[in-house]
């Protein structure tokens, strides 16, 4: 049940759009094995010359950049999995966005279950109540 939270550089493009989210959808599911019908993906767009690098904004720099935060339930992956993740969705986004700033970053946020959960249960209540 992630959820995704994701900033991409430059004007807002539909087919980029359902680019990005397909590649998502795919890391999480195949190495962080996490069920494609629970996962959640929200992606918004910011002005390179509203993106500061480095003292910079990315429209000086001709870069593109993102910004990618996934929030897992703790202890669900392991550090193994979480690195993995991190490169192939740079890798990813590398793929699909040009000039891609090397300081795009990729966060797991790992979240107690008691604090965290969808449909007013927590994963914690989830995980005693199978």
């Amino acid at each position: 049940m992630p959820i995704l939270n994701v900033l991409l550089s430059g004007p807002a493009q539909d087919q980029k759009t359902q680019q990005v989210a397909k590649m998502l959808g795919e890391c999480t599911s195949w190495i962080l094995h996490k069920k494609p019908e629970l996962t959640s993906i929200a992606i918004r767009y910011v002005e390179p010359e509203h993106w500061i690098v480095g003292g910079q904004s990315l429209a000086a720099q001709n870069k593109s950049s993102a910004f990618v935060e996934i929030k897992i339930t703790d202890e669900t992956n392991t550090r193994l999995e979480k690195a993995a993740y991190i490169e192939a969705v740079y890798d990813g986004l590398l793929n699909l966005m040009p000039n891609l700033h090397h300081e795009s970053y990729i966060h797991v946020d790992d979240v107690r279950a008691g604090a965290y959960g969808y449909g007013g249960k927590t994963q914690e209540y989830r995980a005693h109540h199978k």
